[in-house]
């Protein structure tokens, strides 16, 4: 009976959930802070490397892109190498990318270093998720998907702030350095408090073996081919007018039938690198589908109202970035509220919510003018801030709730990619009705502009009698008639902002019956809490 005794192993004591949480919450916020924070720094890095406003595009372009590559494949890479060893693997790479970037002078290396700074950062997100969703047992799988919609929600709200904030202080490589010492410090906690179960390590060499044996290279050769193609067509298609540009309709060829047959390789394999066969579960499916068609719309409004307010309300960066704080800050305290009520209130109600505070938050949007201020853009943010967080919350832990455990980076990897994609798509097609709202707006408008109507000839000469108290009224020059179509250009760009506001609501709106797809068992049995090894 002792001898017995003394083969059995000592109980390991359990892992401390929350300081595997912060730990790995570093990677996630940082990667999620640099898809937005360059933006307000584009002018300024402009300068530097002598670039044009169609080149500098290309900054942004070659991090996502690089991002979404390596998000699908992140359950494959972590099966050679293991899930914790390839987050910190990754991000290092996202810090010698960053550093990289700070020191670029020139615009091909930047675009380099920024490809570097994204393949580190498309693992961090999707291998977060999944460490979250194995750490924390089902009846707090709310919670754990709060502090991860925290950091991917947050991240690129926060990216405007404090980028103009570091730009205007410092100098514009100060956004990339700011990475250095915080990514250090999730370096060492990781390594230090976050650790990995026998279960998962057991399954990850099986998968690894089966893998060498059968290496998909036509899948990740496809896939790169594919994501790649589809991610520059919708970050360029715009600046390039779309299928007029020969070099944008090459892009859409490619990822048409690369992505098809990415999805035929990936079915048909042994052993893929992208495990495509979890799309049958149907409450994974549905709710990541549901994800990215919000997303697009979310990710449309965060790239249009610092937008208006920079080019119609002139504020600066650090003021723009100012006036979306109060979004960030009731985000912060009220998801880990939604998170909370997760047991306790079914998905489909709290997205609703969500939902209707969006659509809500987007007409008062709408109501923005010239005269409005930092004030008038308080209330929209507030209520926009609370429907984010009841959408993010459900919709993520809901769509992982019937994923076995070994699959869990599988489905993060592809959950991840498709929000991403998703959010490209909403911004694309959004700048593109945009752009053609303003044109149509500012037809519409100087269509009533006739020189003999009564009300036409009074403001012409309150425009005149203005400019030239002014003394700005030269001879044989009409500057009075100039600010008239210049005047209905601002009023058109006013127009089409409105629409665009008012577009994105009605989306948000007309996406409530896709809730019907979103079915939760609560009966499901929950996933084992992880088991450590120390």
């Amino acid at each position: 009976m002792n001898g017995e005794l003394a083969l059995v192993r000592p109980a390991r004591p359990a892992p401390n959930k929350w300081l595997i949480t912060v730990s790995i919450t570093f990677g996630t916020l940082m990667g999620a802070l640099d898809s937005s924070i360059v933006n307000v720094a584009l002018p300024h890095i402009r300068g530097t490397v002598g670039a044009t406003i169609e080149e500098i595009t290309w900054i942004s372009t070659a991090y996502i892109v690089a991002t979404v590559l390596v998000m699908p494949l992140t359950a494959f890479l972590g099966s050679f190498i293991g899930q914790k060893r390839l987050y910190l693997i990754c991000l290092v790479i996202f810090l010698v990318g960053s550093a990289l970037c700070g020191l670029a002078r020139t615009l091909p290396t930047l675009i380099i270093f920024r490809c570097i700074q994204g393949f580190g950062a498309g693992a961090l997100q999707p291998t977060e998720q999944a460490i979250l969703q194995q750490t924390f047992p089902r009846e707090e799988q709310g919670m754990a998907m709060a502090i991860f919609g925290l950091a991917v929600m947050i991240g690129p709200a926060l990216g405007p702030t404090l980028g103009g904030l570091l730009t205007d202080t410092y100098s514009w490589p100060w956004i990339f350095y700011v990475n250095i010492p915080i990514g250090l410090l999730g370096l060492v906690m990781v390594t230090a408090f976050v650790p990995e179960a026998d279960d998962l390590k057991e399954a990850a060499r099986a998968r690894a073996e089966r893998a060498r044996k059968n290496f998909d290279w036509q899948g990740i050769a496809f896939m790169c081919m594919g994501l790649a193609s589809l991610q520059t067509f919708l970050e360029q298609g715009d600046r390039d007018d779309w299928f007029n540009s020969p070099f944008i309709c090459v892009l859409a060829l490619v990822a048409v039938f690369a992505l098809a047959a990415f999805v035929v390789r990936e079915l048909t394999a042994e052993v893929p690198a992208v495990n495509l066969r979890i799309l049958r579960d149907r409450t994974f499916t549905a709710g990541t589908l549901i994800s990215s068609v919000m997303f697009a719309v979310l990710m449309a409004n965060m790239f249009f109202l610092p937008l208006f307010m920079q080019e119609m309300l002139g504020f600066t960066a650090t003021q723009s970035g100012l006036s979306l704080l109060p979004r960030s800050a009731i985000m912060f305290v009220a998801t880990p509220i939604v998170g909370k009520l997760y047991n306790h209130v079914s998905p489909r109600v709290t997205v609703a919510i969500g939902v209707v505070l969006f659509g809500i938050g987007a007409f008062l949007e709408s109501h923005l003018t010239l005269q409005s201020g930092e004030s008038n853009i308080i209330l929209p943010m507030l209520v926009q801030g609370i429907g984010f967080s009841c959408l993010f919350v459900p919709l993520t832990a809901a769509s992982l709730s019937t994923v076995r455990r070994e699959e869990m980076t599988d489905a993060t990897g592809l959950s991840s990619l498709l929000r991403q994609v998703g959010g490209s798509i909403g911004v694309a097609a959004f700048a593109t009705a945009f752009s053609r709202d303003t044109v149509r707006a500012r037809g519409d408008l100087l269509r009533h502009f006739v020189p003999t109507r009564p009300e036409v000839v009074f403001r012409l000469q309150q425009l005149r009698a203005g400019l030239a108290m002014r003394g700005l009224a030269a001879p044989g020059t009409n500057p009075a008639l100039a600010m008239f179509h210049f005047i209905a250009l601002q009023q058109s760009t006013v127009l089409a902002f409105e629409r665009a506001f008012v577009l994105q609501g009605l989306c948000f709106l007309f996406s409530l019956p896709l809730l019907w797809f979103l079915k939760v068992k609560r009966g499901v049995a929950a996933p084992e809490h992880l088991v450590v090894e120390m």
